[in-house]
């Protein structure tokens, strides 16, 4: 399996306000492009119902392995993984209770309570994808003094348990609602050694006619790589407007990456469950 090549991308799929979103119409168009796109795997997040869920499995039908797990109101954290590849196990890793915030809405500590990952493990060739989408920040503000700063933290700290149990076959797509730029971002990388597909480069992924006025545009979605898994390319998907408007408020990526040898089942992802 040394070098086999595979191509992964990420979407945060839901994003804009309900009222007046297309759903459908966009929903149909995100499964439609990546349909007929060639990646091997598809990670896509805020698949918040089970209408949502149906709505991409109608038109990603070439994708024949679809990586999820039920929670209350639809897939568990609203992430789903969609593979070309065959899938030998998947498991659901919910992050922590959520500690102690002050300020935190009581609607965000309920989402925290749903978040966490979705591990896949492919058969063919042996990979460890991770999905995840910790809980949103709506201050923009990502310091340790921001009310959400400890939320976020448990958060990666258990993706980082997740992504160093994986082993160094793995790479971790996501909105992580987390700017680059942020001391949670570097202390997270520091934790797990991943390498970003982007190196860095990645433009700001959510869209500027989305935030607040004069609010800073951040790269808050990322596609990681662990230490046998190399980026060879990287690019922006779904980066333009349909005739109908933007498929998200989100810039989707994309990695072409290439596999290092390794033996297989010789590192240790959790247990599919």
């Amino acid at each position: 399996m040394s070098g086999e090549l595979l191509t992964i991308a990420s979407l945060n799929t839901r994003g804009i306000p309900l009222t007046g979103s297309q759903l459908a119409e966009r929903y149909a168009a995100i499964g439609a492009g990546f349909d007929a796109a060639d990646a091997d795997v598809v990670c896509v997040q805020e698949v918040f119902t089970y209408w949502h869920l149906r709505l991409l499995v109608r038109r990603m039908r070439s994708f024949r392995w679809v990586s999820w797990r039920p929670g209350p109101f639809g897939p568990a954290g609203g992430v789903v993984t969609f593979s070309r590849r065959p899938v030998s196990g998947t498991a659901f890793r919910r992050f922590v209770r959520p500690p102690p915030a002050p300020g935190v809405p009581g609607a965000s500590r309920f989402q925290a309570r749903l978040k966490g990952a979705m591990v896949t493990r492919l058969a063919r060739p042996e990979l460890c994808v991770i999905n995840t989408h910790p809980v949103a920040n709506y201050d923009g503000d990502w310091s340790e003094a921001n009310r959400f700063y400890p939320l976020h933290r448990a958060e990666l700290a258990v993706l980082a348990r997740v992504v160093n149990e994986a082993g160094p076959r793995a790479v971790v797509c996501g909105d992580f609602n987390v700017s680059r730029e942020s001391a949670l971002f570097g202390e997270f990388m520091a934790a797990t050694g991943l390498a970003d597909a982007f190196e860095g480069a990645c433009p700001p992924t959510f869209r500027a006619e989305y935030l607040p006025a004069g609010a800073a545009q951040h790269c808050i979605d990322f596609i990681l790589t662990a230490g046998e898994v190399t980026a060879e390319s990287a690019a922006l998907v779904f980066a333009e407007k349909e005739p109908f408007g933007y498929v998200s408020d989100h810039i989707g990526l994309r990695a072409r990456l290439s596999l290092a040898a390794g033996t297989p089942g010789r590192h240790g992802a959790s247990s599919p469950g």
